[in-house]
């Protein structure tokens, strides 16, 4: 156990650090629209950066995956809410997946 205290300590001082540098760097408000709207969008890209890889391997069938997927992305640019896009790629990749 008290080998992977080291890398439990490391681990820790850069999780905080990530944390606490902007917060010490950054203390004026910032100006740049262009640096407001990078810092706006971060979390969606990370989001989707994490999610979509994720949306094709869920189900192990690649097919029905992509059908989910299609599905999801009609409805959300008809602008459907979150629960009815998710519930209707989720009933769809199902169903595709007892096709295929």
């Amino acid at each position: 156990m008290t080998e992977y205290l080291p890398y439990i300590l490391v681990m820790a001082v850069v999780t905080y650090l990530i944390r606490m540098l902007p917060l010490t760097f950054f203390q004026k408000e910032i100006k740049s629209p262009f640096i407001k709207s990078f810092l706006f969008y971060v979390p969606y890209a990370v989001l989707g950066a994490m999610t979509f890889p994720a949306i094709f391997t869920a189900t192990g069938h690649t097919l029905a995956s992509c059908a989910g997927c299609f599905v999801g992305l009609v409805l959300a640019y008809q602008g459907k809410g979150l629960l009815s896009v998710a519930v209707a790629s989720c009933i769809t990749a199902y169903l595709a997946a007892c096709i295929f």
